[in-house]
C-alpha cells in the first residue's frame, strides 16, 4: 500500500515537472515526512530522510523532463552551463549548512519557502520578450542561490530558475527546459552529500544514507512515464492558470505543515 502511494506522488510530481520545470519537491517532502511518520521513522531523522530521498527521485525526474524538452527542442544548453558552477559552490555551502541546523529549523524554513513561493506564482507575471544581455555576475548570483536553497529545502531551482529566465525575455517553453535540466547536476551532487551525511547515522532498513530506497524507487519510476504527460500539456495548456491552481495546493500543504509545526 505504501509503495501505491508513492508510485502515485511519483506521477504527480512527474507531471509537474514537465509542465513547470520543477523538481516536485515542494510536494514530495511534505508527503514523504508523512509517510514517513505513518511508517515509524524516528523524529530525529525524518526530515533528513524527506529531504534527501526527495533530492534522490528529482535526478530522475529532472533528467526524463529534460530529455522529453530536449526532443521538443526547448533546451537551450549554452545558457544551462552559465548555472553550473555557482549552482555547485551553493550546494556545497548549503550542504555545510544543514549540518549545524535542527531538523525543526529546517521544517519552519520550508514552511516559509512554501508560502512565499505560493504567493509568487499567484502574482508573479511574466513577460515573453527577446533574451536580454545578462552578466555573468547576475547568472552567477542567481546560480548560487538556487544551489544553496536546494541543498537546505531538498527541491530543485525551479522556483528561482523560472520567474529569473522568463524576467531575462526567454520564453516559457525555454525557461521550462533550462530550469529541468540545471535539476540535474542540482540533485546529483545534493543527493551525494545527503547519503554521505546518513551513512554513520541510525536510519530505517533499505536506506542508503539519507535516502530510503523504496520511496525514490516508487517516486521515481511513475515520474519517468508522467514528465512526457506534462511536457505535452505545457505546450497547449494556460500556463497561468495551471500556476496558480498549483499555488493553491501549494498554501494548502503551508497551512497543513504550519498547523503540524505548531503542534510540536
Amino acid at each position: 500500500m505504501i509503495f501505491l502511494l508513492y508510485l502515485l506522488v511519483g506521477a504527480f510530481v512527474g507531471t509537474l515537472s514537465g509542465l513547470f520545470g520543477i523538481g516536485g519537491g515542494v510536494v514530495i517532502v511534505p508527503t514523504l515526512l508523512f509517510l514517513f511518520h505513518k511508517q515509524g521513522f524516528s523524529p530525529d531523522i525524518r526530515m533528513y530522510m524527506a529531504l534527501g530521498t526527495s533530492l534522490a527521485t528529482i535526478v530522475i525526474t529532472a533528467a526524463s523532463s529534460t530529455l522529453r524538452h530536449y526532443n521538443m527542442g526547448n533546451l537551450l544548453t549554452d545558457v544551462t552551463k552559465r548555472f553550473i558552477l555557482p549552482i555547485v559552490v551553493g550546494i556545497s555551502t548549503g550542504a555545510y549548512l544543514v549540518n549545524i541546523v535542527e531538523a525543526q529549523t529546517l521544517e519552519l524554513i520550508f514552511i516559509c519557502y512554501l508560502y512565499l513561493v505560493s504567493l509568487k506564482m499567484i502574482f508573479y507575471k511574466s513577460k515573453v520578450e527577446e533574451p536580454k544581455e545578462t552578466s555573468n555576475m547576475l547568472f552567477n548570483f542567481t546560480g548560487f542561490i538556487i544551489g544553496l536553497k536546494s541543498a537546505i529545502l531538498g527541491i530543485g531551482g525551479g522556483t528561482i530558475s523560472v520567474p529569473f529566465l522568463t524576467w531575462r525575455g526567454y520564453q516559457m517553453k525555454n525557461a521550462v527546459a533550462i530550469s529541468a535540466s540545471i535539476g540535474v547536476p542540482i540533485a546529483l551532487f545534493s543527493t551525494s552529500f545527503y547519503i554521505y551525511n546518513g551513512l554513520s547515522k541510525p536510519t530505517p532498513q533499505y536506506s542508503l544514507g539519507y535516502v530510503y530506497l523504496p520511496a525514490f524507487l516508487g517516486i521515481s519510476i511513475a515520474s519517468f512515464f508522467f514528465t512526457k504527460l506534462g511536457a505535452r500539456i505545457s505546450s497547449v495548456a494556460n500556463q497561468s492558470i495551471l500556476k496558480k491552481l498549483f499555488a493553491l495546493l501549494l498554501i494548502g500543504i503551508a497551512l497543513k505543515k504550519t498547523l503540524t509545526y505548531l503542534g510540536h
